[in-house]
């Protein structure tokens, strides 16, 4: 049961009872009229609630400490409801000798009876009665009730009987969680007493194993709902992994088992150290301080940490820009650290739970297969890797990686008793054992073994030992990179990427990544692999080009790991050019021979063009869930697929009128039912770069298309089509050529929920212009449904004629979430006549917004040029839309 905290300093400055009290006995001895009485009490008490919060609210802008907001708002309700207790009792039901039944106690449940009570935080109430309600009772509590919400406040209230409480607490976790924590505020105590004796000496009198399973499995499902990663960049600060509800549950446990009412206690319980007590404290008192933070400043109940409130309260909180990272970035740096320390007191709690109590274990970790009992300094206990003596990393070491090698090998968890050792020794791992090459070896065969590296290497970054060993990791632990594309931390990110590419290497992921899947098994250098994708980022955050400086940190390490110098410089290749593939595929036009010879000219050899590859594909896998599409598996397959054929002579390296000659040929075969004058027709309407754009099936869709379209003498045809296995919607529009066609047509598309990720624009030989639009629906998946198609078919026709007004349009449609227009994207056009042999590049930089594609296109339009194709791509908040273009002369 909760005990009330120290109060807050210089009380009265706050909320002066004895003066509120005083008077509340003017008014009702001035004021006879209920009605009239009760408007001037609640006057006063609105006046006084107003007056303690502002002090409250003052105290935190001076001095930013949250502790002191949940401590000084408690004791402001506190005093308001005893105040307002006193005054229904005294005047509004006066009864000098309540019976038995009619005993009453208020008692503070949830936060409140935690005594932490956030600026907009529900205040949670039991009104505690001796048996069942009687009607005076009953009327005392509605009073309070009502004024209470009247003062604006949020109550949360429950009247139960003291044998009520017990027997709803044995059958439900939840309320036995509420009365754990059940604070006396005022009225009877013997009530509260009765309440809490009977409740210690029954419920809790066990060995309260139900307790402790139903809070972890609580704690389990509720990391689930929130995403199960204590890294997400828009973190609840509450209910996330690694939150304050994470906290709760460990001191819940605590009062449970140990009959304990501060942390600082489980340290003569053995439980905890003064350290780890004083780790605890630190990481409560940030999230207590954010937590405010986010109340103050969006006036609600709000716990996420979101984008746009991040540069504010780092701005209020002191974070300036420093050291190549952002203010938002450190101050995101401190709450990951933070968490991390939140869930390093979740191991070491548990172990000394299952320590004392001799249980199964509370994380439910994986099952051991079990080989032997001893590995060298390392011993099992329980199903999981222990240490045999408290000197095993001071005597060797090396025991520092040993320990993650041997629990890998034999798929064996770390017990949390060796990672309690492992912080305690840290500061061992250091230059010298950097040097060490036993060390190194042990490293590397960590990284790249069958086994889960994934999970050795989370293992490793959780207990501080990869960031002391590779010290260019540990500067990324943590930090978080200000945008909407990137979702986990820069160390998260990496891991993800690792356990990405070992999936692919042992062929979970074929359907996915059916080329990466196939070519990671002729890669001559798992090393190289494996290495490349542990380092793509180590240089986030350093003011710099992270591919440049990262590709420096990887000549310095990889050498000291045992790599060969040939080996060395391809991981530093691969470093340097990480971003290549992406560039080539998404930003560049790969029909365009030279954007496929400019790409092979950089990569030169296929074992380079397969190692990035795959590192590309477990980049951006790890990037984000919907990062990944099969538009994007597309274009990275045939940029790939065309590379290696430049780089081995094959199809991509005929002239350029064998191919057009070719796929006439190709097209004729599959148009075997049309005369040959019919055909010889059709094949006048494109020019070269038609023919070359698209594969046989579209060109013969096409055809036919057009011929319909011809026949019927129709001046508009839209034909969309769901191309599953790419993950795009085509959109195929005929239709008389004219200067801003393809703006209006984007607009349209815009209007529709739609947004454009490819677009092919042809000027065919009769006047008439065949544009395919590749397009998804805003979660990047293709845009189906018939009624969708049917409206976007619909808009588009009534854009081109005239009777769909796009501005107007387009100012209904609805805009970016608010909390994304924090960030601040410099717009940057960059216009390129080297890119391509036959186009200029024109590549437009800036934020993302609905309807900017149309208005982009419209300005190009009225500058004179021809849109002969694009490429559009969406990071976050920003965007690149990509143009190749000629000017009126096709020049």
């Amino acid at each position: 049961m909760s005990q009330a905290r120290p109060g807050p300093p210089n009380q009265r400055a706050i909320i002066d009872r004895r003066r509120l009290d005083a008077a509340l006995e003017a008014v009702a001895a001035e004021v006879s009229a209920d009605t009239k009485r009760r408007e001037a009490v609640l006057g006063l008490m609105k006046a006084a609630l107003a007056e303690g919060e502002a002090e409250v609210r003052r105290r935190f802008d001076e001095n930013g400490r949250g502790a002191e907001v949940m401590a000084a708002r408690c004791f402001l309700i506190d005093q308001l409801i005893r105040v307002l207790y006193d005054f229904a009792l005294g005047h509004v039901y006066r009864n000098p000798n309540p019976t038995e039944a009619e005993q009453l106690a208020v008692v503070a449940v949830g936060g409140y009876g935690r005594g932490e009570l956030a600026p907009r935080s529900d205040i949670d109430l039991l009104f505690l009665l001796s048996y069942k309600v009687t009607p005076w009772v009953e009327q005392v509590i509605e009073y309070m009730l009502y004024m209470l919400w009247d003062l604006g406040l949020q109550v949360g209230h429950a009247t139960r009987s003291v044998p009520d409480c017990m027997r709803r607490a044995k059958a439900d976790m939840t309320i036995r969680t509420s009365v754990l924590e059940a604070r006396y505020v005022w009225g009877s105590q013997a009530l509260y007493r009765e309440l809490r004796d009977r409740f210690r000496n029954g419920l809790m009198a066990g060995r309260g194993t139900d307790f402790v399973d139903a809070k972890m499995d609580e704690r389990n499902q509720r990391h689930l709902r929130m995403g199960d990663s204590r890294y997400v960049l828009e973190p609840n600060v509450k209910d996330g992994k690694g939150g304050l509800r994470d906290l709760h549950t460990l001191f819940w446990i605590a009062k449970y088992l140990y009959r304990v009412t501060e942390v600082r206690e489980l340290i003569a319980r053995g439980v905890l150290r003064a350290a780890e007590a004083r780790q605890f404290a630190k990481a409560q008192n940030l999230l207590w301080t954010l937590r405010c933070h986010l109340h103050y400043l969006t006036g609600r109940a709000e716990e996420r940490l979101t984008f746009d409130l991040q540069p504010e309260i780092s701005r209020r909180m002191g974070y300036t820009d420093r050291g190549g990272a952002s203010g938002v970035e450190q101050l995101m740096k401190h709450y990951f650290l933070a968490a991390k320390d939140v869930g390093d007191l979740t191991r070491i709690f548990c172990a000394g739970l299952e320590a004392e109590h001799r249980r199964k274990p509370l994380l439910r970790l994986p099952r051991l297969r079990r080989r032997r009992q001893t590995f060298g300094d390392f011993h099992l206990d329980g199903d999981r890797l222990n240490v045999v003596s408290d000197r095993v990393f001071e005597d060797d070491p090396v025991n520092f990686l040993r320990l993650f090698h041997v629990a890998q090998e034999n798929r064996i968890d770390v017990h949390p008793q060796a990672l309690r050792l492992i912080r305690r020794s840290i500061g061992r791992v250091n230059a010298k054992l950097r040097a060490e090459p036993e060390a190194n070896r042990l490293f590397l065969e960590i990284l790249t073994s069958r086994e889960d590296p994934e999970m050795s290497l989370r293992r490793m970054n959780e207990a501080g030992v990869l960031g002391r060993f590779i010290p260019d990791f540990g500067r990324v632990v943590a930090q978080m990179q200000f945008d909407m594309y990137h979702v986990h931390t820069v160390d998260e990110h990496t891991l993800y990427a690792i356990g990405i590419l070992s999936r692919v290497e042992a062929g979970a992921l074929t359907h996915d990544h059916p080329v990466s899947s196939e070519v990671v098994h002729k890669v001559l250098s798992r090393r190289v692999l494996y290495l490349a994708v542990l380092l793509h980022d180590i240089a986030k955050g350093r003011g710099g080009d992270h591919s440049i400086l990262g590709a420096k940190a990887a000549r310095r390490l990889c050498p000291r790991l045992g790599l060969s110098e040939e080996e060395t410089e391809a991981v530093a290749w691969l470093v340097r050019y990480h971003l290549l593939m992406t560039y080539a595929a998404f930003k560049r036009d790969i029909d365009d021979p030279k954007t496929v010879s400019d790409f092979v000219e950089l990569v030169r050899s296929p074992e380079r063009l397969r190692l990035l590859l795959v590192l590309t594909v477990a980049d951006l896998r790890a990037v984000g869930p919907n990062v990944w599409n099969e538009w994007k598996a597309t274009l990275l397959r045939e940029l790939y697929y065309r590379a290696e054929d430049l780089m081995t002579g094959g199809l991509d390296a005929r002239g350029k009128q064998q191919r057009v000659a070719a796929s006439r040929q190709a097209l004729r075969a599959a148009l075997a039912d049309w005369s040959d004058a019919a055909f010889a027709a059709h094949a006048k309407l494109g020019y070269d770069s038609y023919w070359l754009a698209f594969d046989t099936a579209t060109l013969a869709r096409h055809a036919r298309l057009i011929r319909k379209a011809e026949g019927a003498q129709a001046p508009l045809t839209v034909d969309p089509r769901v191309i599953e296995d790419r993950g795009v919607t085509e959109v195929t529009v005929y239709a008389a050529d004219h200067p801003g066609l393809f703006s209006r047509i984007a607009g349209a598309i815009a209007v529709s929920g739609a947004n454009i990720v490819d677009a092919r624009i042809h000027t065919l030989a009769n006047g008439m212009a065949l544009d395919t639009f590749a397009v998804q629906d805003l979660g990047g998946g293709t845009f189906g449904g018939a009624d969708k198609l049917t409206r976007l078919a619909a808009n588009i026709e009534k854009v081109l004629s005239g009777r769909l007004k796009l501005h107007e349009a387009l100012r209904r449609a609805p805009a970016l979430p608010s909390r994304t227009r924090v960030f601040k994207v410099a717009p940057r056009v960059l216009i390129d006549n080297k890119a391509s042999r036959s186009h200029t590049v024109i590549e437009v930089n800036g934020r993302d917004r609905r309807g900017l594609l149309h208005d982009v296109t419209r300005a190009l339009t009225r500058t004179n040029v021809q849109i002969a194709s694009a490429k559009v791509s969406t990071y976050g908040e920003s965007v690149v839309d990509v143009f190749y273009v000629k000017d009126l002369f096709g020049m």
